[in-house]
């Protein structure tokens, strides 16, 4: 029961998930105060605030006359807690993760090689051959270059 378990936490998934969600949380706060206290002061700077809701942007007036606020700040603080999040998880918990996993892999003798695939090209010469053997005749010597588009 206890090496089940130990598998089922080891599997790479399960942890990435598990801290993205708590490093995430925790991180996110840490992001949108700052955000809160450093970007939305510099779109301050060029936007005033909507007296109404206190949203910072651009003011537009609508269809019907009334003034429409574009609230930047709220975005801006989005995007970059949500890149800034990302980036923490990735860096401090899949990065390592991932190397771990490798020296694993390295110690159970487990090597991953990437297999040259054969271009289209060298398929259809292949096929073309088989072909002509299956025919019953020898395929003449060909260049393996396809031909080339005449004009």
């Amino acid at each position: 029961m206890i090496k089940g378990f130990k598998d089922f936490i080891m599997r790479g998934n399960v942890i990435d998930l598990a801290v993205a969600v708590v490093i995430g949380g925790a991180f996110t706060a840490l992001v949108t105060a700052i955000v809160t206290s450093i970007i939305n002061p510099l779109i301050a700077l060029f936007y005033l605030p909507d007296p109404k809701t206190g949203a910072i942007g651009p003011v537009f007036t609508g269809l019907h006359g009334k003034e429409v606020t574009f609230p930047l700040g709220g975005l801006i603080t989005a995007i970059i807690s949500f890149f800034a999040v990302a980036l923490v998880v990735y860096l401090v918990f899949v990065v390592p993760m991932n190397k771990w996993k490798e020296r694993q892999a390295a110690k159970a003798g487990v090597v991953e090689e990437a297999a040259k695939l054969p271009t289209e090209a060298e398929l259809l010469i292949q096929i073309r051959d088989l072909l002509e053997q299956q025919r019953g005749t020898t395929a003449p010597t060909r260049s393996t270059e396809p031909p080339s588009p005449s004009i």
